[in-house]
């Protein structure tokens, strides 16, 4: 399916590209400021750091961003305590794009790279946004490859490469004066080595006699080289008299490694004029089948074949997730004070429950191999942001 949706969203932005030269004006983005710290704790994995992102317009028809992002990592997951040990690292990522403004089109450009102690990635895109039919129509594509070095710590000659592939399509509709919806569709093809030089497969093996906890069953994991993925997703949102919006999106993943995942999502936005606060709640519900290759388990002491990809990392597993979340957003500036136009504070929490279906808790004691208890945990993902337009 990936091939033919490339081809299609291809010749479409190719035909978009051209139908885009006769228009009336468009407005680039807003002049702001972002900072925003995040934290994310489950599962023994913390994940915390800023980001800044900063936005400026020149002559009317360029905006130059840039984008900071840090990932400070302390891990001791069920994947690390099961065979190894805790680790702490960070992860850096540098954005910097441009938007042009022709007419009633944006024609965007942007380069990012990532850095950690054992991964580099480097992400180059190209993508437009253009109104059609009186601004209720906004039509927007983008496409972008990468290519990503994978080493592994303590392993120096170890070194590995990846590249990708994405495209995205999405039209915004403005059906009547109170509902828009939104439609997206996203295509990626990843080449090269998409195995972890960390994680093990648990397979007891039939030279592994008298093992009897999961100590002894780990084995180096193999995954195919080249993956290919589509999604699809529907957005409406519905404004209430009150200035309050409702806002409801289903989306639906499908992969070559046998992934299927959906997910739907609710929330409603109510603001405060008063206090100039406006508060935020959102439900989420996600599920996905398992790699045709994921094993937890696998018992081939008697001489039953291993099979050629086997893997075991849990993000691969059959699982399903429960997020609730709750937001406040307070404008403390909302006139021109100096430089200023508006500035806005931000808090968000999501609270998420994971449960998976065939990935066990393996470093659990007392129990025959393969048969430990589900595993299962809560996240939680905290979030600040200070906004400000000039």
């Amino acid at each position: 399916m990936s091939k033919y949706l490339n081809f299609s969203l291809v010749a479409l932005l190719v035909g978009l590209l051209l139908l885009a030269t006769h228009s009336m004006a468009k407005v680039l983005p807003e002049e702001r400021s972002d900072i925003m710290f995040h934290e994310y704790e489950g599962d023994g994995v913390t994940i915390n750091g800023p980001s800044v992102l900063v936005r400026k317009n020149y002559m009317d028809s360029i905006s130059i961003n840039a984008n900071y992002y840090v990932d400070n990592v302390t891990s001791a997951s069920i994947d690390v305590l099961s065979y190894g040990s805790p680790y702490v690292e960070e992860r850096t990522e540098q954005t910097v794009g441009v938007d042009l403004l022709r007419d009633k089109t944006i024609f965007s450009l942007s380069y990012t790279n990532s850095t950690e102690s054992d991964y580099d990635a480097e992400t180059y895109s190209v993508g437009f946004s253009h109104d059609f039919f009186g601004d209720l129509t906004t039509v927007s594509a983008k496409f972008g490859v990468g290519d990503d070095v994978v080493r592994a710590t303590g392993q120096a000659a170890f070194e590995e490469s990846l590249s990708r592939k994405n495209i995205q399509f999405s039209i915004s509709q403005i059906l009547t004066k109170k509902l828009i919806m939104g439609l997206n569709l996203e295509s990626i093809d990843e080449d090269g080595y998409l195995s972890n030089p960390y994680r093990k497969s648990s397979i007891l093996m039939a030279s592994d006699f008298g093992v009897i906890d999961r100590q002894g069953t780990w084995e180096e994991e193999n995954y195919p080289e080249t993956r290919s993925s589509d999604a699809a997703s529907l957005k409406l949102k519905y404004y209430l008299p009150y200035r309050a919006a409702l806002r409801a999106e289903y989306r639906y993943y499908s992969d070559s490694w046998d992934i299927e995942g959906s997910n739907f999502e609710l929330g409603y936005t109510h603001p405060i004029e008063a206090l100039n606060v406006t508060l935020d709640v959102r439900y989420r519900i996600y599920q996905q089948s398992s790699a045709y290759f994921f094993v937890d388990f696998l018992d081939a002491s008697n001489g039953e074949e291993v099979p050629t990809y086997h893997g075991r990392d849990k993000e691969l597993a059959e699982y399903s997730t429960t997020t609730v979340g709750v937001g406040v957003k307070w404008e403390f500036l909302s006139s021109r004070w100096f430089v200023l136009d508006k500035a806005s504070i931000s808090l968000s929490y999501d609270h998420i429950s994971f449960e998976y279906d065939n990935y066990r808790s393996a470093n659990e004691v007392g129990y025959e191999l393969g048969q430990e208890p589900l595993f299962e945990f809560d996240a939680g993902v905290t979030r600040v942001f200070l906004t400000a337009l000039y």
